[in-house]
């Protein structure tokens, strides 16, 4: 069974509700219709209700059991702009901009719901920007206690594939962080080790990639990543984590054999974290649409309660996901 079946059927037998806040983008419709379908979870979508019920109409969609909250109707608004004006009143908020801010914009709505728990989690960012997502995810919901950082990541399904475990491997961060240091390299390859086992249920096994394998190159980048490489062991004694390695020697036996020798990691990596934004970024599209790989995220890790992000070049397939693991991430909650 592929990886994204087995955690709809995680989904399914303790069904979550989930916030869908783009209810004007036809691939969130497409999405909310098949996840109605498929059972794997409870929807919210907001919106005004005419306008979203002719939109499904049009495209032929059943959304038959969603439940459409419309800021301008719904009877928990007043609640809603009062909780917002009081948790950012030190930071400027206005019970005035609050009611502004909830009417104009749909996933800090969104965000709320889940907030005051009248929804279990929340997908958003086919039509915008991650930072429209994550910035009032970060301002309500806060981080998630012992958190030291958040980032984001992919868990990446790629078919007919020998490598990592199954063909799954998790790519952080490849979302969120530029330029991380040592450090938050370091708390990244945590975090992604213990969302892999929490999510994918197999043991992590973390490379921090480079250009080099040790020792190969010399450069103040690799630098970089042989020092996560070290905090990490001091840090993270349980962790299962080596580097630097590049990514054949990260995943491939034979080619570990020849340049890592002797390291528990090389060859057998399921967790690859990337020195920076533009490696993971890259990265994941490479794989995703060169070896026609599934991705789902980027999944955000260390929020409060789960939020999580899409690609704006996402499918509506990707949105159904999605959603079947923020359903997931909610139930281990």
């Amino acid at each position: 069974m592929a990886f994204i079946d087995l955690m709809k059927e995680k989904a399914r037998q303790n069904k979550k509700t989930i916030v869908l806040p783009e209810s004007n983008d036809k691939r969130t419709l497409l999405a909310a219709a098949q996840v109605l379908k498929e059972g794997t979870a409870n929807l919210i979508m907001i919106g005004q209700e005419e306008s979203i019920l002719n939109d499904a109409k049009s495209l032929e969609l059943d959304l038959t059991g969603v439940k459409i909250v419309d800021p301008e109707t719904d009877p928990k608004f007043e609640h809603y702009a009062e909780t917002l004006f009081k948790l950012r009143e030190k930071k400027g908020m206005t019970l005035e901009k609050a009611h502004e801010t909830l009417k104009a914009d749909y996933i800090t709505y969104g965000v709320m719901m889940v907030k005051e728990q009248d929804a279990d989690g929340l997908v958003a960012g086919a039509c915008h920007a991650t930072a429209d997502t994550l910035r009032p995810a970060l301002q309500i919901l806060k981080t998630a206690p012992g958190t030291e950082l958040v980032s984001g990541f992919f868990i990446m399904d790629v078919p007919n594939c020998e490598y990592g475990s199954n063909g799954t491997f998790l790519f952080a961060d490849c979302g969120l962080n530029q330029d991380p240091t040592s450090e938050e390299l370091a708390v990244i390859a945590d975090s992604s080790a213990k969302s892999f086992k929490a999510l994918v249920g197999e043991e992590p096994v973390v490379a921090m990639l480079s250009h080099s394998t040790k020792g190969s190159a010399k450069h103040a980048l690799v630098d970089k990543v042989v020092e996560a490489v070290k905090i990490a062991h001091e840090k993270y004694p349980e962790l299962n984590v080596d580097g630097e390695l590049q990514l054949d020697a990260a995943i491939v036996p034979s080619v570990a054999e020849s340049k890592a020798k002797g390291s528990t990691v090389a060859g057998h990596a399921n967790v690859l974290i990337f020195p920076n934004l533009d490696c993971g970024n890259i990265g994941y599209k490479l794989v995703q649409r060169l070896a026609k790989a599934e991705a789902y995220g980027p999944m955000l890790q260390g929020i409060a309660r789960p939020v999580n992000d899409l690609s704006r070049g996402c499918s509506a397939e990707d949105i159904v996901g999605v959603v079947a693991l923020t359903a997931v991430q909610a139930q281990m909650q």
